[in-house]
Formats: structure tokens, sequence, C-alpha cells
């Protein structure tokens, strides 16, 4: 699993950010697995030591997260 910086709440904050044009790029936190720079991917949050509430499949464009589902 990944996350995306800023650091969202729920899903529908992190869906309406994408929808308002903010671009967000997916981390993988420990560094041990790399994310796609262009695919699908899933992250969740909020981000730890917060208890995980959602996840999102999103797809990635250059690095870019283009939509999450």
């Amino acid at each position: 699993m990944s996350y995306v910086h800023p650091d969202y709440n729920t899903k529908k904050a992190f869906r309406e950010a994408i929808k308002a044009g903010i671009q967000h790029g997916t981390y993988n936190p420990s560094g041990m697995f790399p994310t796609t720079s262009d695919g699908t991917d899933v992250i969740e949050g909020p981000h730890y030591p917060k208890p995980h509430r959602w996840h999102a499949r999103v797809v990635v464009k250059d690095g870019i997260v283009v939509s999450a589902k």
C-alpha cells in the first residue's frame, strides 16, 4: 500500500482534491517497495500512526494520480 501527500482523513476529501486539480504522487513510506509511475496503485489513509480508515485504487500517469475509485 502507498500513501499520498497531503494526508487526507477521508477518501471523499482525497477524491474532491483530485477533481479540483490538485496533483498527487504516490509514495511508499518504507522505501522498500517502489510505487508505479504509470498504471494502477492502491493508497490508504490516513497515514500511520493514525488507524487506516480508507483505501482507494488509483490510476497513475507520468507519476501523477489522475483518478481514484
